[in-house]
This record gives C-alpha cells, sequence and structure tokens, in this order.
C-alpha cells in the first residue's frame, strides 16, 4: 500500500517538476486559466473521493502555477488578492465539511 501511494506522490510531482520555469511576462493567460481550472477540478474530484493527500498535492501544484503565471503577489492588486484568498478559503470549508462528515460515519460505525 505504501509504495502505491509513493507511486502514486512520484506521479503525481513529476509533472509538476518536470515544466519549464517561464518567465513571468512569456506565460499565456488564456494557457493558465486554463490549467488552474484544470487543478482546480482534479482538487475537487481528490476531495471528494476523499483523496486528500492528492488534493493537498494539487493545491501546492496549483499555488505554483498561480505564482508563475501572475508574478509576485506583491504585484497583484488587492481585489486579486482578496479574491483568492476568498476562493481558497472556500475550498478548505468544502474540504473540512468532508473531512467532519467522514468523521460523523466513522464514529456511528459499529465497531
Amino acid at each position: 500500500m505504501k509504495a502505491w501511494l509513493l507511486t502514486v506522490a512520484l506521479s503525481l510531482a513529476t509533472p509538476a517538476f518536470a515544466q519549464p520555469a517561464e518567465p513571468v511576462n512569456q506565460v499565456d493567460g488564456a494557457s493558465c486559466q486554463a490549467e488552474e481550472a484544470a487543478l482546480e477540478r482534479d482538487m475537487d474530484l481528490a476531495r471528494s473521493r476523499g483523496q486528500m493527500l492528492r488534493r493537498r498535492q494539487l493545491a501546492e501544484t496549483l499555488a505554483a502555477l498561480r505564482t508563475r503565471c501572475q508574478g509576485a503577489p506583491s504585484s497583484q492588486s488587492r481585489a486579486v488578492r482578496i479574491d483568492k484568498l476568498e476562493h481558497d478559503i472556500r475550498l478548505l470549508r468544502a474540504e473540512l465539511e468532508h473531512a467532519e462528515e467522514q468523521l460523523r460515519e466513522l464514529k456511528n460505525e459499529r465497531p
């Protein structure tokens, strides 16, 4: 089981490291949005399946993508930073609700 998890973790991590680092001014905005949307869908799917480690890894990849695409946080407008934080909070709350639901179900199971 541990070998399987390691294999999955490495397969998820490899694409993020294998991508060449592009300067911020050469990153295509549409490409960034498409990658971001795909990562968010994958995160939602992982959360719905209870794959919290995978969701966390995807969140780290998403954060790196946003940094690469949007530049340094100081260059972002205040409104963009607020929107990003509100989005992150919504994702974390949904993840917390899912984890709490799983905990309730586990506690209600008979041993």
